[in-house]
């Protein structure tokens, strides 16, 4: 039932993304994806987007004892990269729109402290598969999602960010990340510095009828970041709802901050 499920999220992603791919194609002679290109004689190199300074690998033949280094315990032939100095959730959003459009795996996610210095992560996620092929259209998947969608919500200024990220069906990124349950509703909610991160958490659960997945603070369940993460799950209209009601506190106590928080891409929730 479960793989059936996933089939048709597969079809439905792969079906969103030629929708997307097509109006830049019809604007410019680049190609439908501006995040891939190609470095000549280094075939791991996928793509790189400014976008939170994302790279996008992969290793077609991965060395058996660096995956057992790496305490692996399935024996994958090949491994997809994604790299990243800001974003964190919106990586792992994205990274759950490709395991659903592709034969992949998660190996590992981790969340080194980053974002250049500020008040929040980076990411460090690799997909696992057998076929070379499938592990480098999970990273391509990735790549676009970051670099045209998944950042719309986030929202930054000089003292910190508020972001929110969001899916109608939860896979197994958001599920090996956050614990999600896998095709469920499912929301992060992220505020920097932590006490509006606090103020977003408690305005979310009065909004909507929710349930709490997970709750993280800098000093539990973050890598000593300065934020509060709390993750949702529940009825796809109440989750929105909650998600709504914690961006425009958030916005408008990190604006008192510094100047108004801006988003680089338009909003998708």
């Amino acid at each position: 039932m479960q793989e059936d499920l996933l089939e048709k999220i597969r079809k439905e992603i792969d079906l969103n993304l030629d929708q997307a791919a097509a109006p830049k194609a019809a604007a410019t002679a680049t190609a439908a994806a501006p995040t891939v290109r190609t470095i000549p004689g280094v075939t791991e190199f996928v793509g790189a987007t400014a976008v939170g300074k994302t790279i996008g690998l992969v290793i077609a033949n991965v060395d058996p004892q660096l995956l057992e280094t790496m305490n692996v315990e399935k024996k994958y032939k090949s491994i997809g990269i994604i790299g990243d100095r800001t974003g964190a959730g919106p990586h792992i959003f994205a990274a759950d729109e490709a395991v659903k459009a592709t034969n992949t795996e998660i190996i590992a996610i981790e969340l080194p402290r980053d974002t250049e210095g500020g008040a929040g992560h980076g990411s460090f996620i690799i997909f696992g598969a057998q076929d070379v092929s499938d592990v480098r259209r999970a990273v391509q998947v990735t790549l676009q999602e970051i670099d045209t969608r998944v950042f719309g919500d986030v929202y930054g200024n000089e003292a910190g960010h508020v972001e929110l990220d969001y899916t109608a069906r939860a896979s197994f990124a958001c599920n090996k990340a956050f614990g999600a349950p896998i095709g469920k509703s499912f929301a992060a909610i992220v505020g920097a510095p932590a006490a509006i991160g606090l103020v977003m958490a408690d305005k979310a659960l009065k909004s909507a009828n929710v349930d709490v997945v997970g709750y993280s603070s800098p000093a539990h369940g973050t890598s000593f970041s300065n934020e509060v993460i709390l993750t949702i799950s529940g009825d796809s209209g109440a989750v929105r709802q909650s998600v709504i009601a914690a961006r425009e506190i958030g916005i408008k106590l990190l604006g008192t901050l510094g100047s108004e928080p801006k988003s680089s891409q338009p909003s998708y929730i």
